[in-house]
């Protein structure tokens, strides 16, 4: 499976609500609940009416579309970091998934999914 580095650094943010946010952008991801908006986007693009923010994760993505019928793609990325104490952050799209890392981990990450087989695609 290949796993495509996106050159981006993102904030994961709550945001006040989405009227300040440009869904033109690439990699805007928004999530709305009865609790929290959320947002997910390069840090270049966060809007000024965050309540929350954290900085400094970096992304890459599971390339092509996955097949509602797949299982386990996440469970195993997630089993490989968890094994290595790395955290992550995950976002699926109808197409595919993303996985956050933060900076400081993302190369060690990459590394580890690389030995269990993963191909990296920079």
């Amino acid at each position: 499976m290949e796993l495509k580095i996106i050159d981006k650094s993102f904030s994961v943010c709550k945001v006040k609500d989405y009227s300040m946010i440009n869904i033109e952008n690439e990699f805007c991801f928004t999530g709305k609940t009865d609790e929290e908006n959320s947002l997910v986007c390069a840090a270049e693009n966060v809007p000024e009416n965050v309540t929350e923010r954290d900085d400094g994760w970096k992304a890459f993505r599971i390339q092509g579309i996955l097949d509602f019928s797949l299982i386990g793609i996440l469970s195993n990325i997630s089993s490989v970091l968890a094994e290595n104490k790395i955290g992550l952050f995950a976002v699926s799209t109808y197409n595919t998934d993303y996985i956050f890392i933060k900076e400081e981990n993302f190369d060690k990450a990459l590394a580890l999914l690389q030995s269990d087989g993963y191909t990296v695609i920079k």
